[in-house]
């Protein structure tokens, strides 16, 4: 069973790949505002287009990750994402590029259901919240690679090269993914009994799912508009800026390495996912209300506001899959991630139309009230996840 930690590694390395398109785009927002002419409105749009393709294709993408298995779904779908990636930045026009960017997504999503499956086969239960945990670090890494190379690869070669590096960082990816990834020799008896009848009535899947969706309002917003908000209203260069950004995914590392790590010890995921909830709300109000502060303060409070509104994923993921059992948990992942796709479409969208209708402070502080009516929400499931 030592194979599980390659499993392991290359499920993230994955995860890594696409979690860098979606955190790519915000980091060349200012680049595309000024190639395309954008309005912030329209840069929400463009950062929206990317949740939009999962939506049509999650719930499917985890279906055939239970019939077929997770290496072929994975690795090709994470191929053409990487391809239309590299296209986008080709794009001629505003249109054509959203296009691209949605088929990417589209194409992407299969990563969340697949690689996220793999993990639950490979893991016992006593072992998964961490597994997971570590796996959510991908997207704070992708992150990370995106703020750091991005940039530069803009700067020496325009919008095409910034979104190239990202296509080839998607399909190397992919490649480690089909070479790495295999099932998992023996079944978990554990798996095998679904702890309750699962199907998408469920209500309790259904509560999970769109309560945990919730703090997206949190976590989008620190996660998508920082790079433009430290250089519209504080004059941070966009190198310095994205630099923050990658403070914030390390802070995001370590909350969802240590928030799996918890629900292990508690053998409990819906305790601490409520936690989170509070926490999260708690540092957006705090982030709201220093906005036009000291840049040094508000640095610091984006960072702490990012570790936590970031560190839950992995939770509600594993709780999710959980409720279903091993044969179906490629679908209710598959549903769980698009219940968020759903919800992160409109809030990059709503959160930039705040800005431009009222100013950053108040936009900052209506995104605390997701977590926190997603607290309430989860708090009327009964404590078996």
């Amino acid at each position: 069973m030592r194979y599980r930690w390659a499993v392991l590694a290359a499920g993230t390395a994955a995860q890594a790949g696409l979690a860098a398109v979606f955190i790519g785009v915000p980091v060349l927002a200012p680049a595309l505002r000024d190639e395309f002419d954008l309005t912030l409105s329209q840069v929400g749009l463009a950062i929206s287009a990317l949740w939009i393709g999962p939506i049509l294709t999650l719930l499917g993408w985890g279906m055939l990750a239970d019939r077929f298995g997770e290496r072929a779904i994975l690795a090709g779908g994470l191929a053409v994402c990487g391809a239309l990636t590299a296209a986008a930045g080709r794009a001629g026009d505003f249109g054509t590029f959203l296009v691209l960017i949605l088929f990417a997504g589209a194409f992407g999503a299969s990563v969340n259901a697949a690689s996220a499956r793999a993990v639950m086969q490979w893991f016992p239960p006593e072992e998964r919240g961490l597994a997971l945990g570590i796996r959510q670090t991908a997207i704070p890494l992708g992150g990370g690679f995106a703020a750091l190379t991005l940039p530069f690869a803009e700067h020496s070669g325009g919008i095409e090269a910034a979104f190239g590096l990202l296509g080839a960082y998607c399909i190397v990816s992919a490649t480690v993914a089909a070479v790495l990834i295999r099932e998992a020799p023996a079944r978990d008896p554990e798996l095998e009994r679904a702890v309750v009848a699962w199907s998408l009535r469920d209500r309790q899947v259904w509560t999970l799912s769109f309560g945990s969706a919730l703090y997206l309002f949190a976590q989008v917003p620190v996660m998508s508009f920082t790079v433009l908000f430290l250089h519209d209203v504080h004059g941070v260069s966009e190198t310095a800026a994205a630099g923050v950004l990658v403070g914030c995914q390390v802070g995001a590392a370590g909350g969802r390495i240590g928030a799996g790590w918890v629900s292990d010890l508690l053998g409990n995921r819906l305790r601490p996912l409520r936690w989170i909830g509070l926490a999260s709300a708690a540092t957006l109000l705090v982030t709201a209300l220093v906005a036009d502060g000291a840049v040094p303060v508000i640095v610091v409070m984006l960072v702490l506001a990012s570790a936590i509104s970031m560190s839950w994923n992995g939770l509600s993921l594993t709780a999710a899959a959980e409720l279903a059992g091993r044969a179906r948990s490629g679908a209710a992942i598959g549903f769980q991630q698009t219940m968020l796709s759903v919800v992160g479409v409109g809030v990059p969208i709503t959160f930039a139309a705040i800005v431009e209708s009222t100013s950053w402070q108040a936009a900052f502080g209506f995104s605390a009230l997701g977590p926190l009516a997603g607290w309430w929400m989860l708090g009327t499931l009964r404590e078996r996840v």
